[in-house]
């Protein structure tokens, strides 16, 4: 359930971000980083689209000003959501420590929260520059009821007392809801309707997304 955090810095904002290929965006994006906000007190969370992702295939990947679009679409009713061109606009493979640098660049001294599912930490350890990572920004990971730490708990064993005080936990009730999952329904000619926002589901019949070409 959540409940909310008293902030511990009264002088720097506490700014969520949650990247991703939003291929499409769906309700399960937006109900994490709205519990999320809520949970850990976020004056705003930062959709950030990935424009070439490192851990993902570029193959068949929609092109990063449609996922744009569409996520601009899904975030424009609630008022404490922004997005960013800041990964699509950088020329070359998606780094994370790249994105947190230029954010911090901007000098405006946020507290920055990284929105993410638990099972990204069982990677962290071969992201670039990790040590960096973790001293520009703290980690929101999100698991779902019955989550097993067994083996998540050999990857925070790695990791410093400092860096693992900087991951958060946050278990949601979940929305079991797959980007994968609603391409296919959409190849297949499956109804999306419930699975993305109105707008999202409008968008992708407009363009004929996710249709053999």
């Amino acid at each position: 359930m959540c409940g909310m955090v008293t902030a511990d810095n009264a002088i720097a904002r506490k700014i969520g971000i949650m990247g991703g290929t939003f291929d499409p965006i769906h309700f399960g994006h937006l109900y994490i980083a709205e519990c999320s906000r809520h949970r850990f007190g976020l004056e705003k969370v930062i959709f950030i689209p990935t424009g070439d992702p490192v851990h993902k295939s570029r193959k068949g990947i929609t092109g990063p000003a449609r996922r744009m679009e569409m996520t601009a679409l899904a975030i424009r009713s609630n008022p404490y959501f922004d997005i960013s061109k800041i990964e699509v606009d950088r020329p070359g493979p998606t780094y994370t420590v790249d994105t947190l640098n230029e954010l911090h660049g901007e000098g405006t001294g946020d507290r920055i929260f990284f929105i993410t599912g638990a099972d990204a930490i069982m990677e962290i350890l071969t992201w670039k520059d990790v040590d960096r990572v973790f001293r520009l920004c703290e980690f929101i990971a999100i698991t779902r009821p019955g989550y097993s730490f067994k083996e998540i708990d050999q990857v925070l064993s790695r990791l410093t007392k400092t860096q693992r005080e900087r991951i958060h936990f946050h278990q949601t009730g979940g929305i079991l809801i797959s980007s994968t999952d609603i391409r296919q329904r959409v190849l297949c000619g499956a109804p999306i309707k419930y699975l993305v926002p109105e707008k999202v589901e409008e968008y992708i019949k407009e363009y004929r997304l996710y249709l053999p070409e």
